[in-house]
């Protein structure tokens, strides 16, 4: 990047760097020092490791209210309106850690707000660590009438909406469980331009396949006795999720063998961690998203974690190729997956520059070079 454009402003109604995509590390940090984004007290090192190549971590306020049930917040009504409207049951202190409980509904104010520019609007999904444990976290806004997205132009708190569907876990103040990207407008890499960039630079083996995005298949054939997946333990312990390699993992998971015909009975509303077939990665100029397929084609759903952040992957940055880890949770009816069926799909968009730090380069990314891999909270073999 050069060094005028690292000196543009993200003032309000300023285009951030050279055009549309998502905001790179370099442009969070200047809209951080624009009051574009703010947090309330925060340390002298924020963001610190909180940025991330294309993306912010979020990170929780110091209370949390259990909620009677999940909702959106609607165009004529804040946040804070709906809970005192009856939705808030009551409210836990996070300042010295709290346990969320499986089966439960929650919300927190994240300590993170946003005074967008109205070219801007923003995006949220869980942390892959999130998705692995089964924690379904949603983004919440003032007046917001959809989950995950904030409007251009929008000023104001954020809310986390949490409910952990398999496993207890201890959160504090602090902590983070999602993340948020900035875009200037959109700027998706159609099918026509991501076959060129794989052309110069394979951004999958030679299983992947190219249509309306990147298509990813469920891995699950391999040699007799090896795993293929994990399925979850009901009734394990609590995870508490600031704490690295701390747990054994036999005691929250199952491991699944191949079996010999490769395929795999999902179980209703059972979680299981897979893998997709293919090994791919995302180039240091492109981000990405995964994003399930049509729910009609099975009674299953896969993914809550979506973010794939620059140079996720590349060999350059200790990736090598990297599978995708897929959260898979069976739904009403017992449902077959076979080995090599469509899962989900990776969509790519442009950024508005190229960041100086990527995945896996310097900062401490757990799942650069991943095949099948658990989330950072368990001790791995």
């Amino acid at each position: 990047m050069n060094s005028q454009a690292q000196q543009k402003s993200l003032r309000p109604n300023a285009a951030p760097e050279d055009g549309c995509g998502v905001l790179t590390a370099e442009a969070l940090s200047r809209a951080i020092a624009d009051n574009i984004i703010g947090q309330r007290d925060p340390a002298p090192d924020w963001p610190g490791r909180a940025l991330q190549p294309a993306s912010l971590d979020l990170s929780l306020g110091d209370q949390a209210w259990r909620i009677r049930a999940s909702f959106l917040a609607g165009r004529d009504h804040t946040v804070r309106q709906r809970l005192d409207g009856g939705l808030a049951m009551h409210r836990l202190d996070l300042r010295h850690g709290a346990v969320l409980e499986k089966g439960c509904a929650y919300l927190v104010k994240l300590r993170e707000h946003l005074r967008l520019p109205k070219n801007i609007s923003a995006l949220a999904n869980p942390k892959s660590s999130t998705g692995r444990l089964d924690v379904f976290v949603r983004l919440v806004v003032d007046r917001g009438t959809r989950f995950e997205e904030v409007p251009a132009g929008y000023e104001g708190p954020l809310y986390a909406e949490i409910s952990p569907r398999t496993f207890s876990i201890v959160v504090r103040e602090g902590s983070s469980l999602n993340q948020l990207r900035l875009r200037n407008g959109r700027a998706p890499v159609d099918d026509a331009a991501l076959r060129d960039i794989h052309q110069k630079t394979p951004i999958v083996d030679a299983s992947g396949m190219i249509d309306n995005g990147l298509g990813l298949t469920v891995h699950l054939q391999a040699k007799s006795g090896e795993i293929i997946g994990y399925s979850a333990r009901r009734h394990a312990g609590v995870v508490d999720v600031d704490k690295v390699a701390a747990l054994p993992w036999q005691d929250y998971w199952r491991p699944i063998e191949a079996s010999r015909d490769g395929t795999l009975i999902l179980d209703p509303d059972e979680f299981y961690i897979l893998a997709s077939r293919e090994w791919l990665l995302v180039p240091s100029n492109l981000a990405a998203e995964m994003v399930p397929i049509d729910p009609l084609l099975g009674e299953y759903r896969v993914h809550y974690a979506g973010f794939f952040d620059p140079g996720f992957g590349l060999q350059a940055a200790g990736g090598a190729g990297s599978r995708a880890v897929l959260e898979v949770r069976g739904h009403d009816a017992p449902f077959m997956l076979e080995h090599g069926q469509m899962v989900a799909r990776l969509v790519y968009e442009r950024l508005t520059g190229t960041p100086n730090i990527i995945y896996g380069a310097g900062l401490s990314s757990h799942y650069q070079g991943q095949g099948l891999r658990l989330s950072k909270h368990f001790q791995q073999d």
